[in-house]
């Protein structure tokens, strides 16, 4: 697979992943009582409804042309929190949601390419190794993307998590660092601290699925 080719299929994927991440912010926001992110369209798994210049589309694909692993954001989904019906248990959800829904593609993924592990090892016809090759992106990126945004450093969703969680001083403080977040995150990323949180995701995942590794080397993507 040439690179442009390559980079083809990691920017869609990015697409996708970001598009279920943000439709599932917008869906669990008006669940919990707030229309505003349904009334802007962005219950929605079309891109161009989530689409941030930067973040969705020059970001992205300047990692995969460096071969960095890819992965982007969206322009936020706005809320109004005084329509949730509790608001620091619906802010939580809400926050949550667009990781969980990346933890639960990818784990769809997994037990698709497990429940076919023999005629995916078997596959030497180029449309299926292009599928095999497409949906192992897809999982690469959908977890990339969940354990970014579980950081607990602002704009991320983990910092909306966390917020919900902490009391008095301890919220406090919170409060204090969060204009901080943006320089919080270039530490995170320049020191690739984040890039050893996912080493370490994938040796655990690789443990729970040992067959995985032979699916992700057959795809052409390990390393």
């Amino acid at each position: 697979m040439n690179d442009a080719f390559r980079i083809i299929i990691q920017f869609a994927a990015v697409l996708f992943a970001i598009s279920v991440h943000e439709s599932a912010h917008a869906w669990v926001a008006d669940k919990c009582g707030d229309p505003t992110a349904r009334l802007q369209g962005r219950v929605s798994l079309n891109p161009i409804a989530h689409i941030d210049i930067f973040g969705t589309i020059i970001f992205p694909i300047l990692l995969a042309v460096m071969g960095a692993p890819v992965f982007g954001w969206a322009k936020p989904v706005m809320v109004n929190p005084y329509n949730f019906r509790n608001r620091r248990r619906d802010g939580m959800l809400v926050a949550a949601a667009g990781p969980v829904s990346n933890i639960l593609v990818a784990l769809a993924l997994i037990f698709l390419l497990l429940a076919f592990l023999q005629p995916l090892m078997a596959a030497t016809n180029p449309t299926m190794l292009l599928l095999i090759k497409i949906a192992t992106y897809l999982l690469i990126i959908n977890i990339f993307l969940a354990v970014f945004n579980l950081i607990p450093v602002p704009p991320l969703d983990g910092s909306g998590i966390l917020e919900g969680l902490l009391r008095g001083d301890a919220l406090a403080w919170y409060e204090k660092i969060k204009p901080y977040g943006f320089f919080i995150l270039i530490f995170i990323m320049y020191t690739r601290i984040f890039d050893k949180i996912a080493d370490l995701l994938f040796t655990g995942l690789f443990k729970v699925f040992p067959n995985l590794i032979f699916v992700i080397m057959k795809a052409g993507v390990a390393g």
